[in-house]
């Protein structure tokens, strides 16, 4: 696993390679504001961790929640993230399937210094994805993405930063 994640790119070099919704994912990067609970919470998560996330340039939840991670990313000295294709990684999405069954994306795994695996997050945040499996689920796929959409403008990252950084105290208590 080491050698994947050292091959796969880093989030502003993955951002170089986005053809699909191209102005929207550096939209969101340039907006994203640094997370002031990574600041506070950042230097007491112990050890050395490496996220590595699945995505495409297509999907409308990694181009909202990618950018959001690598902002807090760059806020936590201990901590990496990198970035696969979701579509040439299908080995690494099938382990780690919505409900079992689904290859929404995006995936964002953490691994520890030696690189084993300790836990995994996604597709979206905890509210948004109860949403989109009951009640999203019964629109029609544009007013559901226009409701997605919403959510993540008013909610500004805040779910996804608060997730993730439960994920990454979930991984340190093993």
């Amino acid at each position: 696993m080491r050698d994947r994640f050292e091959s796969a790119l880093t989030f502003p070099d993955y951002l170089e390679t986005v053809r699909k919704h191209e102005e929207l994912w550096r939209g969101v990067y340039e907006r994203v504001r640094r997370p002031a609970d990574a600041v506070t919470e950042g230097p007491s998560i112990p050890g050395t961790w490496h996220l590595l996330a699945l995505s495409e340039d297509w999907c409308g939840d990694a181009v909202n929640i990618l950018p959001v991670v690598s902002r807090l990313v760059d806020e936590l000295p201990n901590v990496d993230l990198r970035v696969l294709s979701r579509d040439e990684n299908l080995d690494i999405m099938d382990a780690h399937l919505t409900n079992g069954r689904s290859r929404s994306i995006p995936i964002v795994i953490v691994y520890d210094d030696d690189f084993r695996e300790r836990a995994w997050w996604g597709p979206r945040p905890s509210e948004l994805q109860e949403w989109v499996m009951t009640e999203g689920m019964k629109l029609e796929p544009g007013p559901r993405y226009a409701q997605t959409r919403r959510f993540y403008a008013r909610d500004k990252g805040n779910a996804i930063v608060a997730e993730i950084l439960a994920l990454l105290r979930s991984a340190v208590r093993g």
